[in-house]
């Protein structure tokens, strides 16, 4: 198995349709042991039994918001594991409002809101978790094609996701000298709680299956694949990339 002896540490699962679901059976079926962070107590109920089903060896309170929960974690992971070797950042949040109308109207409470949340917490995890990283330890964040085109209602997450990218960038520069790889991948749309506030989701759903060079949407599943690849020591040599895994969607002009 690619993974046997790792030690992955998944946050962003909500719920079984999470993309971070996909990625954390994947992982588990490649030899990884996992954990698994939740928001609050009210996720908690939700991430307990597939932490359960798949055999995690702890579960964390993580609320990426909260500057004493980056110390707990630490103190959590250091306690369970001590080092480790692979971090899922699957979080992202923009108010709703802002999600809606015209982008000039997006409040400065809601811009620093996402930008907080989507992208400044992959640079504050990666500090806080850097001295219990292994060499060859591999960060992945997930990101979308809206960060380089507009897509219509993205909006602000366009911009924070835009932000998690050049931030994953310079991660990778900067922590490629601990044995540290950071990359990205950019997934097609996906049914999941966070893409149900984005009004006309089904629109964009049924645009990339029409027009997507493999004329499918993608699955948990397909970029649970590709968090493997770039979790395991196949990817040893890359860093600092955006893998997109969205059925070709991207490759296109006008169709």
């Amino acid at each position: 198995m690619l993974l046997a002896g790792k030690k992955a540490l998944v946050l962003g699962v909500a719920n079984d349709h999470s993309i971070a679901w996909g990625i954390t059976k994947a992982l588990k079926e490649q030899g990884a042991s996992v954990a698994m962070s939740y928001l609050n107590d009210g996720l908690k109920k939700r991430v307990l039994p597939l932490s359960e089903e798949v055999g995690a060896d702890f579960i964390f309170e993580m609320d990426v918001t909260q500057d004493d929960h980056y110390a707990r974690m630490v103190d959590m992971v250091e306690k369970q594991w001590g080092k480790f070797d692979i971090l899922i950042h699957s979080l992202a949040f923009a108010d709703r409002q802002d999600l809606k109308g015209r982008f000039s109207e997006t409040s400065r409470a809601g811009f620093a809101l996402a930008c907080d949340i989507s992208a400044y917490s992959l640079i504050s995890l990666s500090h806080s978790l850097k001295p219990l990283m292994n060499d060859n330890a591999s960060i992945i964040a997930m990101s979308y094609h809206g960060s380089q085109k507009v897509v219509k209602n993205y909006n602000i997450m366009g911009v924070a996701k835009a932000a998690l990218e050049a931030s994953a960038r310079y991660l990778a520069d900067d922590l490629g000298s601990d044995g540290i790889r950071v990359n990205t991948i950019s997934a097609g749309p996906i049914k999941t709680l966070s893409a149900s506030g984005i009004s006309g989701f089904r629109t964009i759903l049924k645009t990339v299956e029409e027009h997507a060079p493999l004329k499918k949407n993608v699955t948990p599943e397909d970029v649970g694949g590709s968090a493997v690849y770039l979790a395991s020591d196949l990817s040893s040599g890359v860093t600092g990339q955006i893998l997109y895994v969205d059925s070709g969607f991207s490759i296109l002009g006008l169709s």
